[in-house]
């Protein structure tokens, strides 16, 4: 995932129509979500992914050199150590498993997902970034970022079983529960469909006008991907044949998307300092809802799916100076808590 301190502009997304396919936000509509509480966490360094916990609800914060777990009320309960430049975090249930996405040193942390103690240390292609678990083939996915290829993991051995070459830079990877992968290539914008049995790469899908992915999230119903691009668009794909839907747009500096199943909501999270919602009516009809005032760099994110609370964080920044990125203010990490109906 980019480097969240990357400097962002404070410009909020212009609504327009963009699409026959979603509408404009309608006063009803209007400031369903807003920012309800903030946890601060004691320690330094950048970020990335944030995760919860499935069975605990606790939250796992990805922060440079460690993971920080806190429990629903914020409190700090916990530090999986030893994970420098760690990424994502992903949790394979019935194992009782979860796993790190080590960054700088090319590995994947397991952990005992009750305790938070270390298990075994994987070794996985370079840069290690997004993982997931996909419960269809019982496998962990990692996408590898400068290797340009997949990592398979086995939770029940802890080994790498099978390596796939994607042709182009892996950001994030999501499941349709029926057999397939699909991941956002950055560098390529395009999306990669991969059999999980086969592990062949069965199709390439151009986003278009999305340049650069960044989040991905899906609709396993609808069989609808929604893709996060760096030129303010999120994607709406039919994941069944990579025909674009619609497109919508967002905030700048979106790298991570989010998808809460069952209030139908599809969530961007923006470094400008926005959380775009957007509602999906139907498989082919979304309308934007509204722009969340969050904070800027909090521009990843995660959606507990029993409270519908969405987790993104971020720290006071420095103002940038001469086009530099901004800085983090020393002592200012945090996680936002947004609340919606």
């Amino acid at each position: 995932m980019k480097n969240i301190l990357r400097y962002c502009s404070a410009v909020i997304v212009a609504v327009a129509a963009f699409s026959p396919s979603y509408a404009q936000p309608r006063q009803p509509y209007m400031h369903l979500h807003h920012v309800v509480d903030s946890f601060h966490i004691k320690s330094a360094g950048k970020w990335d992914y944030i995760a919860i916990n499935p069975q605990t609800h606790n939250i796992y914060v990805a922060h440079a050199t460690q993971v920080n777990i806190l429990n629903p009320k914020g409190d700090s309960i916990g530090v999986i150590k030893n994970t420098l430049g760690v990424h994502g975090i992903a949790f394979a249930t019935q194992y009782r498993k979860g796993f790190t996405s080590n960054g700088k040193l090319n590995t994947v942390t397991v952990f005992d997902m009750f305790s938070n103690k270390e298990l075994s240390q994987i070794k996985t292609g370079e840069n290690p970034d997004a993982i997931m678990y996909d419960d269809f083939s019982k496998k962990i996915y990692v996408c590898n970022g400068k290797s340009k290829d997949l990592s398979v993991i086995d939770p029940a051995s802890n080994e790498v079983v099978k390596t796939i070459p994607l042709g182009g830079k892996p950001e994030t990877a999501v499941s349709d529960d029926s057999g397939n992968i699909y991941v956002n290539i950055e560098d390529k914008s395009e999306i990669v469909k991969v059999n999980t049995s086969s592990y062949a790469v069965e199709a390439r899908w151009p986003l278009m006008k999305g340049k650069s992915p960044t989040g991905l999230a899906i609709d396993t119903k609808t069989k609808r991907l929604f893709a996060g691009c760096d030129n303010k668009l999120l994607i709406v794909m039919n994941a069944a044949n990579g025909n674009i839907v619609t497109t919508l747009p967002i905030g700048d500096e979106c790298d991570g998307v989010a998808f809460d199943a069952q209030r139908k909501y599809i969530y961007a999270a923006n470094g400008e300092g926005t959380l775009t919602v957007i509602r999906e009516a139907a498989a082919n009809k979304y309308q934007l809802l509204e722009n969340v005032k969050t904070k800027e760099g909090a521009r990843t994110l995660v959606v507990d799916p029993k409270t519908h609370l969405v987790y993104l964080p971020t720290a006071e920044l420095t103002p940038a100076k001469d086009k530099h990125r901004p800085d983090m203010v020393p002592g200012t990490f945090m996680v936002l808590v947004v609340a919606g109906k």
